[in-house]
């Protein structure tokens, strides 16, 4: 059974957006992190459930053999939703022969969807939030990636990884010949290990691009650095030895420091651009502003309050404020903004809460 907890990769958002045969079923959750709320959770889960099953029962459009299969993939996905390690939100997608179960840390409307595509727009909001990073440790006989993100241990992955210097016996003899001493930096075997080592990440930053942070004492660090582009190429490195083997604890305290600066500093650039395109008129501030300059394709960077959450509904040519109860009210009107500047080539940051306060915490910065 995959983990509702799986890694968001882009692979996977490629492939939960793609079209599906009809009805692509989508329902999500609010959920809550501890008690006493969380009790509500299996309440609130049970009833979505039962509102989609009477949608896709009801719906004419759906044949007989796929109204009992997506009825039982959603009854399958729902005995799949752990509420005892719920964050934020949940997202259950079903469809002919399919089902799919998410957890978010980041909120979503309670909310049940008939279509041709799942709604995905607050998973793309959510990875986005998250900013996700690699972090490669090493040391001289073994090298282990982890995923990590905002706000949570890194988890190990096993795509590529571990990669494993094979052990030697002591042979003077060999030594002599290759100048291969175990234990060392120094030897032909140490140097075939960490070119397997960039290899690896290097697969791994193929299928899914991300920062990467180094880790290791300064010997590993510079036999991999002479190895190829890795330590270079890294966003920063941790002079820090014995975390190879985890766990992820441990290497989140190093991660911290690391990580923490570098979001101030991404911040602080985000801001800068932000003033710098004021001044050349080239800017958009509020959630009716760039949510137009995003549909029109004019957005290049978009950042995004942490915690802004925006009620609407349209009038016209523009969003209004709206209350849940309006008809046509858009409760993730943020997430799908998101979504849609991903989707148009725009950069979009999450930065910290009333950063943006005098641009109606949200703003971009236009192509033109």
């Amino acid at each position: 059974m995959p983990s509702m907890h799986q890694p968001l990769t882009p692979a996977a958002l490629a492939e939960l957006r793609r079209p599906r045969k009809y009805p692509a079923v989508s329902v999500l959750l609010p959920t809550h992190r501890r008690e006493p709320p969380q009790f509500q959770d299996s309440v609130r889960l049970r009833n979505l459930l039962e509102e989609a099953k009477d949608a896709v029962h009801n719906d004419p459009e759906v044949s007989r053999s796929d109204r009992i299969d997506v009825i039982n993939q959603l009854d399958q996905a729902g005995s799949e939703v752990d509420l005892t390690y719920a964050e934020d939100g949940v997202a259950i997608f079903a469809a002919p022969g399919e089902h799919h179960v998410w957890s978010l840390d980041r909120p979503v409307p309670p909310r049940v969807l008939l279509a041709q595509t799942f709604l995905t727009r607050n998973l793309v909001a959510a990875h986005a939030a998250n900013q996700p990073f690699w972090a490669l440790a090493v040391s001289g006989d073994i090298a282990t990636m982890w995923s990590g993100g905002r706000g949570r241990p890194p988890e190990k992955i096993d795509s590529h990884f571990p990669v494993e210097r094979p052990r030697i016996s002591f042979d003077p003899e060999r030594q002599e010949r290759i100048g291969d001493t175990p234990g060392t930096f120094g030897g032909e075997d140490s140097r075939r290990f960490m070119r397997e080592v960039t290899e690896a990440t290097a697969a791994v930053q193929a299928a899914d691009p991300r920062p990467l942070y180094v880790i290791g004492d300064t010997e590993a660090l510079a036999a991999l650095d002479e190895a190829g582009p890795v330590v270079k190429e890294a966003v920063a490195r941790i002079h820090h030895g014995g975390l190879a083997g985890g766990p992820g604890e441990a290497l989140r305290k190093v991660l911290d420091d690391a990580a923490r600066a570098r979001d101030e500093e991404q911040v602080g650039e985000v801001l800068d651009n932000l003033v710098a395109a004021r001044g050349r008129k080239s800017f958009a501030g509020g959630v009716d502003e760039v949510w137009q300059s995003v549909n029109e394709g004019r957005a290049a960077l978009v950042a995004i309050e942490d915690d802004y959450r925006a009620i609407v509904r349209p009038e016209g040519d523009h969003l209004v404020p709206a209350t849940p109860d309006e008809r046509g009210a858009r409760e993730d009107i943020v997430d799908e903004i998101a979504e849609q500047a991903l989707d148009t080539g725009a950069r979009v940051h999450f930065v910290p809460d009333g950063s943006l306060e005098d641009s109606g915490h949200i703003a971009a910065v236009l192509r033109y």
